[in-house]
């Protein structure tokens, strides 16, 4: 009986250790920028332009290093 109550209790544990706690971040979405036209190299670069065209942040992305705007959808 006993090893029966520690083999349930080790189960629960286990299951409500693995459990993730996910925040209300929202979706993000992102939209290439229209001001920032050359060959993105720095993502702080590319998160100022952003904020400047009213998005709030971006960062460089893609094979040919393009800046993207995000914001939460």
């Amino acid at each position: 009986m006993e090893n029966k109550f520690f083999a349930a209790f080790f189960l629960l544990l286990v299951l409500f250790s693995s459990q993730e706690i996910i925040g209300g971040e929202g979706r993000t979405c992102q939209s290439k920028s229209h001001h920032f036209k050359y060959m993105c190299t720095s993502n702080h670069n590319c998160a100022i332009v952003c904020r400047n065209e009213g998005f709030s942040g971006g960062r460089c992305h893609g094979f040919h290093r393009r800046c993207y705007c995000t914001r939460l959808c």
